[in-house]
């Protein structure tokens, strides 16, 4: 099994900082366009169906990386974005800091530390729930010798990829992945390696950290 794992294009909310979460806004222009010309860099990818998150950003991105292929797209809630609860919408730029808690910034600098606010979710269970779909996925018979496109948001990839090597000391891995950043995952006997981690296919300048 091939796994192309791809967070979600751009966002207005990725723009101005605020936190998605559950929230589901659509792609702007340019989440758009970075999508598109990463469908074209993989218009040779022999992909067999792909699995989105059913929040519009995330489906949205994998139709449009697809392009006109005729591969069917399933959904599942298990790889949406973590959970803010009553945060969702609010800023967490340092410069527009809207959030009602001093110590979000666990959030990125000690996720296990990291407090959730009222009805939002921890990072143990965006990873417990983002594994329990990688066991299903995985040990799917109709889908051992595939190549499965699967579009999620900033957390939730990181959450695989946690359940996948277990890198304890480095959930995010050193940053938020780009928006349509590409994870290549080849799946052999229940084993996984990450051949590519980030790669995105756009023009590398135009990646931007919106969360600073």
């Amino acid at each position: 099994m091939k796994i192309y794992l791809i967070r979600h294009g751009e966002t207005p909310w990725n723009t101005l900082g605020r936190l998605q979460g559950r929230t589901d806004i659509e792609l702007n222009e340019n989440g758009i366009r970075l999508a598109k010309i990463t469908g074209e860099k993989l218009k040779d990818v022999h992909f067999d169906l792909a699995i989105a998150s059913p929040l519009k950003r995330a489906y949205e991105t994998a139709r449009l990386v697809l392009g006109d292929r005729n591969i069917p797209i399933l959904t599942d809630e298990r790889i949406e974005e973590i959970s803010f609860g009553e945060w969702e919408g609010l800023c967490c730029r340092r410069k527009n800091y809207q959030i009602p808690s001093k110590d979000f910034e666990q959030f990125f600098t000690d996720p296990f530390g990291y407090k959730p606010p009222k009805d939002g979710e921890s990072i143990q269970q965006m990873i417990d729930r983002c594994g329990a779909f990688y066991e299903d996925l995985i040990h799917n018979p109709d889908y051992q010798n595939k190549t499965i496109l699967i579009a999620a948001h900033g957390c939730s990839t990181r959450a695989f990829l946690y359940y996948i090597d277990g890198r304890k000391d480095d959930f995010w891995r050193g940053h938020v992945p780009p928006n349509c950043a590409v994870t290549i995952i080849d799946v052999k006997d229940g084993k996984a390696t990450i051949e590519e981690q980030d790669k995105v296919y756009y023009n590398p300048e135009d990646v931007v950290d919106f969360y600073k």
